[in-house]
């Protein structure tokens, strides 16, 4: 079992970059494009068709005929099937305060989750001039993925742990705080596979690694 699980976690890191190489080629992120999909709202209805997500603002649009908008008020979750790699995507509306004291329902990826643990991402595309010399007009950065006339597709990580939602500021000792009681096989899995404590495949695969020993 648990070699078919790490098997999955390095055809899944495999397959994400595989997506962020076919995006930056198409000069498209992930948002500016529609996926099959479905959306699971509140009340327990479903809706099929293509889905669409702005996670800025929380909304997840459907077209079918029409085109619907849906805030993270009334959705429960959502996933797409992403045609780029393969791979289903699922996204929860959590409670959580953003950029105020005030909490409302936000849309989280979750990447991966085990018993008492998960993983959660939220992305964004941000400007950014630093590597136009070296990839050009649109080109692959290996740390921020897709970039796109000076634009680049950045996350932000969070741990589900203890009910609570928690955002991790990308320090090392920090990460550790977040996963105790395994330190020593974490730094032995962490330098062996020569991981790194800040990239979204690297940090995937750790977190998978902890929930496995954790679980």
């Amino acid at each position: 079992m648990k070699e078919l699980m790490k098997k999955a976690i390095v055809s899944l890191i495999l397959l994400l970059t595989s997506v962020q190489l076919t995006l930056a080629q198409q000069g498209q992120f992930p948002s500016q494009i529609w996926h099959k999909g479905n959306i699971f709202g509140t009340e327990g209805q479903t809706y099929s068709g293509l889905v669409k997500y702005d996670l800025e603002n929380n909304l997840v649009q459907l077209q079918t005929e029409t085109i619907s908008t849906f805030t993270a008020s009334n959705v429960s979750y959502f996933e797409i099937y992403d045609e780029t790699y393969g791979g289903i995507r699922k996204f929860y509306s959590l409670p959580y305060s953003i950029n105020s004291d005030y909490v409302t329902p936000v849309f989280f990826e979750v990447l991966t989750e085990g018993n008492d643990l998960a993983l959660l991402c939220r992305e964004y595309v941000t400007s950014d001039s630093r590597n136009m010399g070296a990839y050009g007009p649109m080109g692959m950065n290996p740390f921020w993925g897709p970039q796109m006339t000076g634009y680049r597709l950045a996350f932000n990580y969070y741990f589900f742990k203890d009910n609570q939602i928690q955002k991790y500021s990308l320090k090392k000792k920090d990460l550790y705080d977040f996963l105790p009681g395994y330190d020593d096989e974490m730094s032995l899995y962490i330098r062996k596979n020569r991981l790194e404590h800040d990239k979204r495949g690297d940090l995937l695969r750790i977190t998978a690694y902890y929930n496995e020993l954790n679980n």
